[in-house]
């Protein structure tokens, strides 16, 4: 027992320096004494401010945002060391001094909310320098636990708003003063207090406070077992698991590196042993937790943010992303079964795999606040009631059988594990208003639109392709909440001018700033899943790319044609939509691949890629010329294999 709970602990250790290499948020410290009960008592109340508002009632939205501020940043400043090398078992006086003033700065508005609201508009030399050291705070929280790529674009920014007047052509404006732009950054609702931060306050924290509970009952583990019973005994098994799993865990995960660590830490090695190479069966498990972010309900918090930008209800979102979702994870399916096909490699024996009935009636309970969760929602309960009753039966749920009950203790660390997961989402939200409040206060926006449909000629279809450049180089190393934030502020804008629907156009970028984290060089999943697999890193992200094709094709579908978001459309078209797009996939990954019922050559893999992207086309004409393609293709493999005398296998 000893040396059972030693390899425990190690394994824990373990996992723990992965988190910390490949995301940051991970990366904090593990107090203990009287400065974790501390840092515990903080975070614990943290929860308990969010749970009590949404039960009795939010506040008025700049003090809501202002206590929500005050304790993230307090205990970011406390969790995450100013530099690598200090100690993440003990904090530093300098940490501790910065964490007392980010937890006065943003309650400096409490203080003082009647006169500042008295007199609107003017900033006093006090207002002044509480404001700017409160941007200057969140900037520095932000380094610490997103990184500098967000910090990088907020500077840019905010240089940007003082260069106005000596900048040529479009890009010129007016430009600022300081205490007019940290007036209109920290003391408005469109800066650092602004719609990203008031998600967070509200929908956000409730749903990561969501997650923190499923993870404590154990649900991740039911996920997997339960796709091994599924989909365990198939070809190329483990990886068909990988896909399955986390597709389920991104329905609550906020984090394609978490969901690597989450799943593939189980699905790599098991894919390894069946005889997947490293560099595909890291890819697999990292384009699959990417697209956990695309999954409905919770989409890494975008969702919730998506309806406030676009404007629309929390379910309409939902609705949209469910169809090209699935569409993601059948390509990847696909991808998987062929390479499975290609490479002889068989299933896990049923005799090794937990059964089905087994896991439902020991774990299903589980289940129940999910299923409860997505029925409120679509019923038209709020996110923030819905949230309430999910986490209510999370804790009930647990209840049920002694081998998934809950203590009071494991209570308490939820709402400690639920306020430190939350913080990460907190500062991004905070830090991206800073970048919209520079965008609303210059009209960047409109400028930086212009531009590009400028370089596009006017033309929709370069347009989409300088937009997805763009929020993929955004989304590069962001996590997904500011992610969104970040490619919905200078992105999205671009298509709307266009005439694209705003769904659609918030839809597109958030796809593309998402899928940055499988596209190299700066691939974040697919180099977490490298490190477990112990391959090559680009190696890896080149195989996700691969593997994660639709997600690079399905934004362009609805953006052609929005039906696909279930916008102004029928059940046929829909239906007919998905029918064609799930042949062009398949199409689109056999020339990928070089199989489908065999190996290919190139003038197959050219028909296969030629035909699977008309096909993708939503237009009878392109329809009926890739379907001519893909015959001739499949026909030139049938007879291959009859010439070769092997079995017809798809």
């Amino acid at each position: 027992m000893k040396d059972r709970n030693l390899t425990t602990t190690d394994s824990n250790l373990n996992m723990q320096e992965f988190m910390a290499k490949y995301d940051r948020e991970s990366d904090y410290r593990r107090l203990s004494g009287a400065s974790g009960a501390a840092v515990a008592v903080l975070a614990v109340a943290f929860s308990l401010f969010q749970l009590y508002t949404a039960i009795f009632g939010v506040l008025d939205a700049q003090i809501q945002r202002a206590v929500h501020l005050s304790f993230g940043l307090g205990l970011v400043y406390l969790l995450y060391p100013s530099r690598k090398g200090w100690s993440r078992s003990r904090l530093h006086w300098f940490d501790m001094l910065l964490a007392l003033l980010a937890l006065a700065s943003p309650l400096y508005i409490i203080t003082f909310y009647k006169d500042l609201v008295m007199r609107a508009g003017i900033v006093t030399p006090t207002d002044m320098l509480a404001g700017a050291l409160g941007v200057l705070l969140v900037m520095e929280a932000a380094r610490r636990v997103v990184g500098w790529p967000i910090v990088t674009v907020a500077i840019l920014f905010l240089v940007y708003a003082f260069a106005g007047p000596y900048l040529p052509g479009a890009f010129a404006h007016q430009g600022t003063t300081l205490s007019g732009l940290v007036g209109h950054l920290y003391y408005t609702t469109e800066g650092v207090f602004g719609i990203p931060l008031g998600v967070s306050a509200t929908f956000i924290f409730l749903f990561i406070l969501f997650g923190a509970y499923l993870e404590k009952t154990g649900l991740g583990k039911f996920f997997i077992d339960l796709a091994n019973a599924i989909a365990g005994w198939a070809s190329g098994g483990p990886a068909k698991v990988a896909v399955l799993s986390s597709g389920l865990m991104g329905t609550v995960s906020g984090s394609s590196v978490g969901n690597v660590a989450g799943t593939g830490s189980l699905t790599i090695p098991m894919m390894k042993k069946l005889g997947y190479r490293p560099e595909f069966a890291g890819a697999v498990e990292a384009a699959a937790s990417t697209g956990g972010q695309l999954m409905p309900p919770i989409m890494g918090a975008a969702a919730f943010l998506m309806a406030e930008f676009v404007g629309t209800e929390y379910v309409n979102v939902v609705k949209a992303a469910a169809i090209p979702a699935l569409l993601y994870f059948t390509g990847i399916w696909i991808g998987v079964h062929l390479e499975a096909k290609k490479s002889g490699l068989k299933g896990i024996p049923r005799e090794q795999l937990p059964k089905i009935g087994t896991i439902l009636s020991e774990k299903g309970h589980l289940a129940i606040p999910l299923v409860v969760i997505v029925y409120l929602l679509v019923s038209g309960y709020t996110p923030m009631r819905a949230a309430l009753w999910a986490i209510a039966l999370t804790i009930a749920a647990s209840m049920l059988r002694s081998s998934t009950r809950i203590s009071l203790k494991d209570i308490l660390k939820g709402l400690e594990e639920g306020a430190r997961s939350a913080l990460g989402v907190v500062i991004a939200c905070a830090t991206a208003g800073i970048i919209i409040g520079v965008v609303t206060k210059t009209g960047l926006g409109l400028k930086l639109g212009s531009a590009l449909i400028d370089l596009a000629g006017g033309q929709l279809l370069p347009t989409l392709f300088f937009t997805m450049i763009t929020s993929i180089i955004l989304g590069m190393g962001v996590p997904t909440t500011a992610n969104y934030v970040i490619t919905s502020t200078i992105a999205a804008p671009i298509l709307v001018q266009m005439g694209v629907p705003v769904l659609a156009a918030h839809m597109f970028v958030f796809y593309f700033g998402i899928i940055a984290d499988v596209t190299p060089p700066v691939a974040l999943a697919a180099f977490a899943g490298a490190g477990i697999a112990r391959s090559d890193p680009m190696r890896t992200g080149v195989s996700a790319s691969k593997l994660a094709i639709a997600a690079f094709l399905i934004p362009y579908i609805f953006v052609l044609s929005p039906s696909l978001l279930l916008i102004d459309t029928t059940l046929p078209k829909v239906l007919m939509m998905m029918t064609t797009s799930l042949i062009g996939m398949t199409a689109i990954a056999a020339a990928v691949s070089g199989y489908l019922i065999t190996r290919a050559q190139w003038v197959e893999r050219i028909f296969f890629f030629v035909g699977g992207l008309l096909m993708i086309d939503p237009n009878l004409v392109t329809d009926m010329i890739g379907l001519g393609l893909l015959i001739v293709a499949f026909i030139i493999q049938k007879t291959k294999c009859k010439k070769e005398q092997t079995p017809l296998s798809m």
